[in-house]
Formats: structure tokens, C-alpha cells, sequence
């Protein structure tokens, strides 16, 4: 039976969809069979970011619904192996979804696959809650900026609240210098969040890169590539320090 882990973010733009995509592709490479969800429902870009956009042409609601087999919906990556692709619905609202036939489609992947990785929609609404619901773990992904870390605390308690135990927190696009200007340190960050550090990965130029040219970013040479794998490393359970940044 596999691990379904849900990668959540407060408000857009801390990068969650590309982590999603970041942690999914170094799982694969550590030879676990992974496979991606797209949970955001009408604003799907885990495709765009997996370099899979031409090949996304059916979504989840297809297996749902019983006209595709699951087999047949997921995309298998063609430079990654062991990475597949269940892309989400264009034309559909998250409150359009019965969350039982979500809880049974989950169900399914995590019987098919070692990681199942669920790129929830920002905030906490009816999308968040769909995809949450009964994960293994939640990797809120946020920024160090105040606002941030306060959307990622918010976040984080309405996981608790939901019953999820197992909550770690994931510093993205991070900036040295913002510690020093607001006088604060990882410690306060993790306090703050109220969840485990599961890494931190620094601001790179590559993954703007990587997503402009709709590249995955696990196939480019850069810091950040290097950062996300050892966050996939530490999911697995193995004891790797965060490192120098």
C-alpha cells in the first residue's frame, strides 16, 4: 500500500505546484513508483509543470465516472521513469466532485503505486479539503515573508483539525536575507508554522527556468534540484541533514 501525501500552501505563488512536481520526479528517481494528482480542479498546472501539457487528455473524473480505466488515464512520464500523471478537470468546480468517488479514486492510486502526491489548490476551501482528506502526510509549502508563514500556520491547524497527524513544513523560494530583516531564525519559522521541517529549498533562477520552458526540474542541473531531493530523501525516512543554503 502506498503513501498519499497532499503538498498545500496558504495562498498562491510559494511554489506549491512546482514542489509538487519537484518532489514527485526525485521520488521517481529514487525508484519509487510515484504518481502525481492534480487536485486543483478548473486552474489545473501540474502538466504545464511536468512537461505533460500535450499529453493530458483525460483527468480524474474520467476514472471516476468509470469511462476510463485508471490504467489508461495516468500519463506515464517519457524522460522519468517510474512518474505518472493524473491530471485534473478544466471545466469543473471543486464543489462539482462527490468526495466519496475522491476518497475511492485515492484509494486505487495508493494500491497502484509507492508515493501518490496530490497537488492540493491554495487556500483552505472545499478544494483543499478534497484533496487532504485522509492523507498520510501534508507538506505545507510556504514562503518566509510574514504573510506567509501566517497563511501556512492557518493552513497547518485546519489540517490538525482535520486529523491529519503526520504535518511537515516546507520552506520554498527561500531568501537568506530575510532572516536577518526580520530578526528571526528556522526555529521561529517551524514555531510559527507549528509543523516539522521537512527542507528548505532557496530561491533559484532554474526553476523559473525549468517552468518557462515546461521542463521538469528534476532534469535540469541546479541547486534546487539538488535541495528537493533531499526533501524526497527525508519523506523516504532516511536521515538527511538540511544543509548549508
Amino acid at each position: 500500500m502506498g503513501r498519499i501525501i497532499a503538498i498545500t500552501s496558504g495562498k498562491g505563488g510559494t511554489g506549491k505546484t512546482t514542489s509538487t512536481a519537484a518532489i514527485a520526479s526525485c521520488l521517481a528517481y529514487l525508484g519509487f513508483r510515484t504518481v502525481c494528482l492534480d487536485g486543483d480542479v478548473g486552474l489545473k498546472n501540474l502538466d504545464l509543470v511536468l512537461g505533460l501539457a500535450d499529453a493530458a487528455v483525460t483527468d480524474f473524473t474520467d476514472v471516476i465516472s468509470g469511462r476510463v480505466p485508471l490504467e489508461d488515464a495516468v500519463i506515464p512520464h517519457p524522460d522519468i521513469q517510474n512518474l505518472w500523471l493524473l491530471s485534473a478537470p478544466v471545466s469543473m468546480r471543486p464543489e462539482d466532485i462527490d468526495p466519496g468517488d475522491m476518497a475511492g479514486l485515492k484509494q486505487a492510486l495508493r494500491q497502484s503505486y509507492d508515493y501518490v502526491l496530490i497537488d492540493a489548490p491554495a487556500g483552505i476551501g472545499t478544494g483543499f479539503h478534497l484533496c487532504a482528506a485522509g492523507a498520510d502526510m501534508a507538506i505545507v509549502v510556504s514562503g518566509g515573508e510574514p504573510a506567509s508563514l501566517r497563511d501556512a500556520e492557518r493552513t497547518a491547524a485546519e489540517l490538525y483539525a482535520m486529523g491529519l497527524k503526520d504535518v511537515r513544513l516546507l520552506i520554498n523560494r527561500y531568501k537568506r536575507r530575510l532572516l536577518k530583516w526580520t530578526c528571526s531564525t528556522m526555529d521561529d519559522y517551524i514555531d510559527r508554522v507549528g509543523a516539522r521541517l521537512v527542507g528548505i529549498v532557496a530561491e533559484d533562477e532554474s526553476v523559473s527556468r525549468a517552468a518557462a520552458l515546461e521542463t521538469a526540474l528534476v532534469l535540469c542541473d541546479s541547486k534546487a534540484a539538488f535541495q528537493f531531493l533531499r526533501v524526497a530523501k527525508r519523506i523516504t525516512g532516511q536521515k538527511v541533514p538540511v544543509g548549508r543554503l
